[in-house]
């Protein structure tokens, strides 16, 4: 039998032998009772413990399906990705096999003018490749160009319209570093870092557009973190988050238009009269 009910047997019983002392009474009835309170207290406790048991299965499970959406969403992006990356891959065959050779004489001091007077921007005179630095034209994980890019980039579209450089297409290419997207309201705009180096690149081909260039001119394309010059640390690297601009020869269109005129004589010995109106 257990305790409990031997402690609540004991009183009754002492009590029908009549000859118990009543503090001995007392002593079992309040070890009774506080048996009881035992009780009482160890029930509420196991149903704690079911309910919060409950409540983590439920949690569990949240977690589970939260984590099967997760899967199948990274899923999607890496189809998204590999699908980018192998036209980026196409598109950069096509950029590295151009000739992008020295550029005229004075289109060339002008950029290299250019590119001393802006701390943001580099010039490369061996290739004729401009390269903004996206820390310095960027604010982070933005694709909005500040003041100062602006500007450079508005004397830039000067340079690029004048006679000398009016022969040269205009190739616009981001870059990033390795450091994934975290924030949630960037990822939201730009999901990886290969979407944010290609919005990067045409933020800065619209303003050159915006600025007079011709906007059959420009191309962009963007690698992500893909194409490093220098190697990523804990952070990245600042050299690897930039904006390049390539200027390659406009390739030669030329349009030929044929004319062909078929003349048709009569000869007054085979005209045939028209059949009067009747």
């Amino acid at each position: 039998m257990p305790r409990r009910r031997l402690l609540l047997l004991a009183p009754i019983a002492l009590s029908a032998v009549g000859c118990v002392p009543q503090e001995k009474y007392d002593d079992l009835l309040n070890a009774y009772r506080a048996e009881e309170r035992e009780g009482v207290q160890s029930q509420a406790e196991l149903d704690a413990m079911r309910q919060n048991e409950s409540m983590l299965r439920g949690q569990l499970q949240k977690a589970v399906t939260d984590l099967d959406r997760a899967m199948s969403q990274l899923e999607d992006q890496n189809g998204e990705i590999s699908q980018l990356r192998g036209d980026f891959e196409a598109m950069l065959e096509t950029v590295s096999g151009l000739d992008t050779g020295p550029l005229p004489a004075d289109l060339n001091a002008a950029l290299v003018r250019l590119a001393s007077q802006n701390e943001l921007l580099e010039f490369d005179e061996r290739t004729g490749m401009l390269r903004f630095s996206s820390d310095l034209t960027f604010d982070l994980g933005s694709t909005t160009l500040n003041p100062a890019a602006k500007q450079a980039i508005g004397a830039l579209a000067n340079i690029l319209e004048g006679e000398d450089a009016l022969a040269f297409e205009i190739r616009v290419v981001g870059h990033t570093d390795n450091m994934p997207i975290s924030r949630p309201e960037t990822r939201a705009k730009h999901p990886t870092n290969m979407h944010l180096s290609t919005h990067r690149a045409i933020s800065v081909r619209d303003a050159l557009v915006k600025d007079g260039i011709a906007a059959n001119r420009v191309q962009v394309a963007g690698y992500g973190e893909f194409r490093p010059v220098a190697e990523n640390g804990k952070r990245g690297s600042a050299n690897n988050r930039r904006v390049e601009i390539f200027l390659t020869p406009m390739p030669a269109i030329v349009e030929i238009v044929e004319s062909t005129a078929v003349e048709v004589v009569e000869s007054p010995s085979t005209r045939v009269d028209e059949e009067p109106l009747k």
